[in-house]
């Protein structure tokens, strides 16, 4: 991290909790898509290729129920 960013992040930390949660929320938005069109239109797209990926066999379904059975864990 640059100096500069060192000091703001520094002066952001002194902040009480509400500007400094305001000031989280304008960083992360400015990290995400302008609008939620965008958003939808970039879901849109990805479920599409997944779709035309699944129909042509380069990606297999597992049944829900047998990855929760033998106790495998996705949140590590």
């Amino acid at each position: 991290m640059s100096k500069r960013g060192s000091q703001l992040l520094d002066e952001a930390l002194a902040l009480p909790p509400s500007e400094r949660a305001e000031r989280a929320d304008r960083l992360l938005r400015s990290l995400e898509p302008s609008t939620q069109d965008e958003v939808d239109t970039l879901w849109a797209v990805e479920s599409e290729d997944r779709l035309e990926t699944y129909d042509r066999g380069d990606l297999h379904s597992i049944p829900a129920a047998g990855l929760f059975s033998d106790g495998k864990r996705f949140d590590s």
